[in-house]
Parts: structure tokens; sequence; C-alpha cells
């Protein structure tokens, strides 16, 4: 058997730095499948089915094949690196459960806004939670098939986002073109951290 020196040993404990991220945006937009796409275990769904008695407040416009709705979050894990591991929490896409997204965000690292153009409106509440709070956040653009696709500064005029908001085109379905959206997110989220922590020093 291999005798691991100190230093080996040291490096084989080193427990992975975990980072939360909020997976956000309208109804039917796909946060659900995201998660389960690059998630490496089962995720967490708790999900319900749409009823008649939801139909008045759940705008189903553009989505009318959906028959299942998020009521508190979809939960999974993807590790990007040995040391880098990521939480995803997906919030809730409805007006009603928008409550349940201030406990979602405590300790988050940042965020995915998941868009679909044919319905960008519906991603506009999440735009601005995460802006009013300071909350880093990527916009995910979810190219679904028969939708037209714009340009990434065609969206981000659209949504009115600052020069520094990413904006990436993706396919929740993919689990590569998903690990681009979350590296972009952490890459995002950092760069602002260390230069919050540089206009403090100077």
């Amino acid at each position: 058997m291999a005798i691991l020196g100190r230093s080996q040993r040291r490096k084989a404990t080193v427990e992975p730095v975990t980072l939360k991220i909020l997976v956000a945006g309208g109804f039917g937009v796909g946060k659900t499948t995201l998660v389960g796409t690059v998630s490496e275990i089962k995720p967490l769904r708790t999900e319900e089915a749409l009823t008649e008695a939801g139909r008045p407040v759940d705008d189903t416009a553009g989505v009318e094949t959906k028959s299942t709705t998020t009521v508190a979050m979809d939960f999974g894990r993807i590790t990007l690196r040995q040391d880098l591991v990521l939480y995803l929490f997906g919030t809730p896409g409805q007006d009603r459960f928008w409550f349940l997204w201030d406990e979602l965000a405590q300790g988050s690292l940042g965020a995915v806004v998941l868009a679909d153009t044919r319905r960008l409106e519906d991603c506009f509440a999440a735009v601005d939670y995460f802006e009013r709070r300071g909350i880093p956040f990527a916009v995910g653009v979810n190219c679904f098939e028969g939708a037209a696709r714009y340009p990434e500064d065609m969206v981000r005029q659209a949504l009115d986002l600052d020069e520094q908001v990413p904006v990436v085109l993706c396919d929740a379905r993919d689990r590569e073109s998903v690990k681009a959206v979350l590296v972009t997110v952490v890459r995002h989220a950092m760069a602002r951290a260390t230069a919050a922590r540089a206009r403090a020093t100077s």
C-alpha cells in the first residue's frame, strides 16, 4: 500500500468549495429542465400538476403543452472541478410563489436568469429582483426549437442590462451548454467580488 506524505494527505483531504447558484426566470422557460440536465445527482423536484383552478393566474400562453409547475424549488448539484461544487436551486416562476425567492437567495453566489425570446417579458421580474439586491447574474437565452434567434447584444438591449451582465445563448437540454452558462455566472460573480475588494482597499 502506498504511503501518502503529509502534503499529499492534505491535498487528498481538502474539501471542495461549494457555491450556491439560483436558476430563475418566467413560467415554462426551462428551469427544471436545466437543473435536471446538468445535475450529477437525481434532482429534487417539487412539481405539481397544473389545475383548472390555477388557469386564471398561470399564464400558459406560448407553453400550452406544459402540464406541471414547480411550487417550491428544484435542487441539483454539479462538480465543475475537483475543488469546486455548485448547488443549483431552481426557483418557481409564477408570481404567487415569489415569497420563496428571498429564502432561496440567502447565501447565493449568483444566479442564472433563463429567458425565452418568445416571452422575453416573463424574465423582467427576475432581472429586477437580482439587480435590486446586488446579486450577480447572467442571462441564459434558452433557444427553443422554432423560436427566432437573436444576437446577445439585441437581447441585452431589450432587457436594458448593464454591459457587464453576461448574456449567453444556450440549450437547457444540453449538458455542455448548461455548464458553459454556469461557468459564466461563477466567473462573473468572482470578478464582481474581486472588483469590490479592490475598491474597498483603495
